[in-house]
């Protein structure tokens, strides 16, 4: 035939205005067995229009079965046998009726087929019927979830209407088909409709439900009438709902497919592009008898909801007065985190990494976890001391760790529950980072073995950015954990807020349709749907490694905590969850009256679980202080004693020998792989390192690379990640070759340094600062032995990550005893290019330091500067040369402990001729300089010298520049502090004592209310005991933390250059 006008030009849409020519061609086909050869089809030219049938997602269908056909004439209908026969041999498709014409000619076949045309009238409505059905079962496959039974109290407020969704060809619109507001709180223009379901194989009333099914099709049941509810349609190959049966009637069609769609699940899965996940997906859900569940499976989960629920009134019994975000309202999430975790160790998954908000949170760490119930209980007793330094956190922000045996599976199984600050969702991608670590190191590939389970409100899930970023990760070579189960715990109300001011979305869970995530909503008044759709979702992440999102719809029963009060915002919604019956009693009365259970077993159940909780209560009363480091979610064997404390308290010399230093400088200007073209400009730096390597010199990329290749050959691993940084934002570093002449072709030499190495990661990240930070926090969190590193594109683009650094960096280890030793990279600097770009911030994070300002610290002997370390929050750090660059990176692996480490890093220095650093300053028993004092002329002869200018970081090339212009080397002496926080009291005081005579300055580049200055200010006074004044010289205060003009940039620079050398700009002044 006519190929079906080519199958409609291969699926195309077709204009009616455009006719539709064949070619002519010989095509064998195997029918029967035996080789058969079709004739020449004929050229006709028939207008689309008269073949509305064969448009659009119809001819999905009519290809399917000219197929079957084709492999067999008797695997389809006889009017199909006919009418293929019949097109065939030419005939066009209104007239492809009957046998074949004569093959004679085309005017005789055209003439046979015409006289034909009336013998049978009903052919083409036989076509068409069979095309509205597979529409039909495709419109509940994508718009069923509107109809389905989703809310609990059935007040929803989805509006569908105004979220058109494109699929197939045509423009597909939801509607309000159910009856969404009961109420009558929320607006609505539309008449009630049946809110039944059609759940039974009674005769199908079609008047009861033809506004319905009007409504969810399109054309108005697309052409169907009740006069076919009993006619036989062969099922497509697209739908599942047949079992072994390959043909239904209407009736029973509709039937089976409001069962798959319209009952308490509803399934969004249609805008998948694979098309092999939308099969899985409709055999999951549309196979008869899937949500069929042995008696032991009703048993378990009736237990789990007697768990889940007893937990939260034994809570409020005991606790009626305290906050503690209670899961009333969404039981059946204890019950859905265990169907997931016991599913998934069923199929190999050995970790499960789990980020999660307040509400329900100990309630997880009871049931899910299994945390001891008496040290939860012992969270409410205020009377209990805290045993660990730090300011620990409120009960439902803490995580928790436990490895223990998984009583389904019989299987060992680890959990791991991340603790986190009231910022919701910002837990995600640390979560994701320590996922992705986990599976670094164990080598697990394909994520086999270890999972991430996120956690959701519905308010925060669709408002906050981070989820965003976070699902923006999920498919990078170097941020995927091979796919996330997402259970959003949807209270329909976010604080006060209804969810028609919250989003603009139907639903709170659209965000993941931009990775193709399946979404499974489901009412959470339904403890076997919630265990099946949480069944479907394990699998679907075990079998395709891609992210899946379960929508419990549910409801809050209380405010947004136990002393919030609903009844001020959400009046009629309240009053409607105090009538709701609760979802233990709903399913205990369905399996008392299926006989699954008596009552007595139910009730022997309760009270077997209030003896737990008592007895765990009488133990709580024996515990006397309160230990964070119980709750400690990501604790490191081995690397610290028993007790928690450092092995030592010795930093080991940071250098290395001539010999690898060498070798590592000869792998940073080679090229380690034949055969491979590099650019000719980096050719020019490859050359000019092999030159400072034989130089024995290193500028701040080759300093860098030392530090990395050495780090690397100790067997760290060395993960550095951010924007652009395989190359480097400036063109410096080079750590990823690209081969000329051959596509994705690259080169690490860094993974070239011994055989034995450590692998070195090294990626271009997402453009995101927040997730990708938080990411790479979480990656560090896993293990002490790693470097991991995140650098900012330009340093003031941290501050669109100040969620992470403020919440998780900063006060880490002070609220929840964990210790992490990420480093941030920052380029900082100003050089004349405009407000932004210029400044990295550092008033913020010295502004975070814990060290007090006004207190001389014990100077404890040789130890001060590791005990300083040891106790501070985090290390700031602003370098001047290559060498120290090297060395305070080396010593963040080699010091006994781990902290964040913050360097502001430059941008002119990175090629500047001056800030380079001989390998003599990085040879053993070299270590970082926490300051580096006046080695000049002023040096040797202190009496003489009647200025000290304290700087950091680049300002100090500008000052010696000056300072050599106007000859003023005797008089002037300038020291570098290298280590901002902890401040360096034993090193300033010394260098203060060694030049009594002169005045103190403190200079820097940026304006006076930014940068250093109000942070080492107190902090020099202090050292000298307020003996002499610090002086300033730099920029003036200002709004915006640099000029956008080039002249004014470099008058500011003189002026403040002009009073750190003016030796009478400070006399007279107080």
């Amino acid at each position: 035939m006519h190929r079906l006008r080519t199958t409609v030009a291969r699926l195309r849409p077709i204009p009616a205005s455009r006719s539709v020519q064949s070619l002519s061609h010989i095509r064998p086909v195997a029918v029967g067995g035996a080789l058969g050869t079709f004739q020449p089809m004929r050229h006709l030219n028939a207008p689309v229009a008269a073949e509305p049938f064969l448009n659009g997602t119809s001819s999905n269908y009519v290809e399917e079965m000219y197929f079957s056909w084709l492999e067999n004439p008797r695997s389809v209908h006889k009017s199909w046998d006919i009418f293929f026969r019949n097109a065939n041999a030419g005939a066009p498709p209104g007239a492809a009726y009957q046998s074949p014409p004569p093959l004679g000619g085309l005017a005789q076949g055209l003439a046979h087929a015409k006289a034909l045309v009336g013998a049978q009238p009903n052919v083409e409505k036989l076509v068409e019927d069979h095309l509205a059905v597979q529409s039909l079962i495709r419109a509940y496959q994508v718009r069923g979830h509107h109809i389905a039974k989703l809310d609990p109290l059935d007040i929803s407020c989805v509006d569908f209407d105004d979220a058109p969704v494109t699929v197939g060809f045509q423009n597909i619109r939801g509607h309000h088909v159910a009856q969404l507001d009961p109420l009558g709180i929320m607006a609505s223009d539309l008449e009630p409709t049946p809110s039944d379901i059609i759940t039974s194989n009674d005769k199908l009333d079609i008047s009861v439900y033809k506004d319905r099914l009007y409504d969810l099709t399109a054309e108005g049941f697309y052409g169907l009438d009740e006069s076919d509810l009993d006619q036989v349609f062969r099922l497509p190959t697209t739908t599942f709902i047949g079992g072994s049966e390959s043909a239904l009637p209407l009736r029973e069609i509709i039937r089976r497919l409001e069962m798959a769609y319209c009952q308490h699940i509803g399934v969004e899965f249609m805008f998948i592009n694979d098309l092999d996940q939308c099969q899985w997906i409709r055999q999951k859900f549309e196979r008869p008898g899937v949500m069929h569940f042995t008696l032991e499976e009703k048993r378990t989960l009736l237990a789990r909801m007697v768990r889940s629920t007893r937990f939260e009134e034994f809570l409020q019994r005991k606790w009626s007065s305290e906050k503690r975000f209670g899961l009333e309202g969404c039981e059946s999430l204890i019950p859905a985190l265990k169907t997931i975790i016991d599913k998934s160790s069923a199929s190999g998954v050995e970790s499960v990494i789990m980020g999660m908000p307040h509400r329900g949170r100990l309630n997880v760490l009871a049931n899910v976890i299994r945390k001891e119930l008496e040290q939860i209980f012992c969270q409410f007793d205020s009377k209990l001391e805290a045993a660990d330094e730090g300011s620990g956190d409120v009960k439902y922000h803490l995580g928790t760790f436990h490895h223990r045996l998984n009583r389904v599976t019989d299987r060992n199984i680890t959990l791991s529950l991340m603790a986190n600050p009231s910022h919701l969702e910002a837990v995600d991608p640390v979560v994701q980072g320590k996922t992705k670590a986990e599976q670094f190191y164990c080598g697990d590939t394909e994520g086999k073995r270890v999972m991430a389970l996120l956690l959701h409100g519905d308010a925060a899930f669709a408002g906050q950015g981070i989820v965003y970023e976070t699902f923006h990760l999920s498919d990078l070579p170097s941020y995927t954990t091979h796919g996330t189960i997402h259970v959003v715990v949807n209270n329909q109300i976010g604080f006060t807020t209804d969810p028609r001011m919250a989003r603009s979305s139907p639903y709170p869970t659209d965000v993941a349709r931009v990775v193709n995530a399946p979404i499974f909503h489901v009412n959470a008044d339904d403890p076997e749907a919630v265990m099946y759709v949480c069944n479907v979702a394990a699998e679907w992440r075990n079998t395709f490694h891609k992210d899946v999102v379960v929508d419990l719809v549910c409801y809050r029963r209380n405010g947004h905590n136990e002393m919030d009060e609903p009844m001020f915002t959400q009046p009629l919604m309240y009053k409607q969850i105090k009538k709701q019956k609760g979802v233990l009693q709903k399913y205990a009365e369905k399996l008392i009256a299926e006989g699954a259970v008596t009552r007595q077993e139910y009730e022997e159940e309760i009270a077997k679980y209030n003896k737990i909780c008592e007895e765990a209560y009488a133990r709580s009363k024996d515990e006397k202080i309160l230990h964070i480091k119980h709750w400690l979610d990501s604790p490191w064997p081995g690397f610290f004693t028993s007790d928690g404390q450092p092995k030592s308290m010795n930093s080991p010399s940071t250098g290395l020998t001539k010999e690898e230093l060498n070798h590592i400088g000869n792998i940073a200007s080679s090229v380690p792989m034949e055969d491979f073209t590099i650019h000719g400009g980096l050719s020019r730096i490859l050359k000019g390192r092999a030159t400072m390597v034989s130089q024995r010199v290193c500028d701040w990329a080759l300093g860098e690379y030392m530090a990395f290749g050495s780090l690397l050959k100790e067997g760290t691993h060395v993960r550095l990640s951010g924007q652009d940084v395989e190359r480097g934002t400036f063109s410096h570093r080079h750590h990823v070759l690209h081969d000329q002449n051959v596509d994705k072709r690259i080169c690490i030499p860094m993974n070239h340094i011994s055989d034995n190495q450590a692998p070195y990661t090294v990626c271009n990240s997402s453009l995101s600062e927040y997730g990708v930070l938080g990411f790479e926090l979480g990656f560090a969190m896993a293990s002490p032995n790693a470097l991991v590193l995140w650098e900012a594109q330009f340093g003031d683009f941290h501050n669109t990550a100040q969620c992470i650094i403020d919440q998780f960096i900063s006060p880490g280890q002070a609220k929840w005893v964990r210790q992490n030793g990420i480093v941030l990279l920052l380029p900082h600097g100003m050089e004349g290019m405009g407000p932004e770009h210029s400044s990295a911030r550092p008033e913020r994070f010295l502004q975070m330091c814990n060290d007090d300002p006004d207190v001389f610290p014990k100077l404890s002997g040789e130890d001060f500067a590791v005990r300083q370390l040891y106790d501070c929050n985090w290390i700031v750090v602003n370098c001047s040369n290559p060498a120290n660059y090297f060395h305070v990176l080396r010593r963040q692996i080699l010091q006994p402990f781990r902290k964040p480490l913050i360097i502001f890093t430059p941008k002119s220095l990175l090629r500047h001729p001056e800030a380079k650093s001989s390998f003599d300053e990085m040879l053993p028993g070299t270590h970082f300089q926490r300051i580096i004092p006046e080695t000049g002329v002023a040096s040797a002869s202190p009496e003489g010298v009647k200025r000290v200018v304290f700087c950091t970081g680049k300002v100090y090339y500008e000052l010696t520049r000056e300072r050599k212009n106007r000859g003023m080397e005797a008089t002037v002496a300038i020291t570098r502090v290298e280590q901002l926080s902890p401040f360096p009291f034993d090193l300033v005081k010394a260098e203060t004592d060694r030049y009594p005579n002169a005045d103190l300055v403190w200079c820097q580049e940026e304006h006076k209310n930014q940068g250093y200055y109000d942070y080492v200010k107190p902090r020099i006074r202090t050292t000298i005991n307020h003996a002499r004044p610090v002086w300033y010289a730099g920029r003036d205060p200002a709004a915006a933390p640099a000029t956008g003009n080039k002249q004014a940039h470099l008058l500011e620079l003189q002026r403040f250059l002009d009073t750190a050398f003016n030796l009478e700009a400070f006399a007279g002044q107080q």
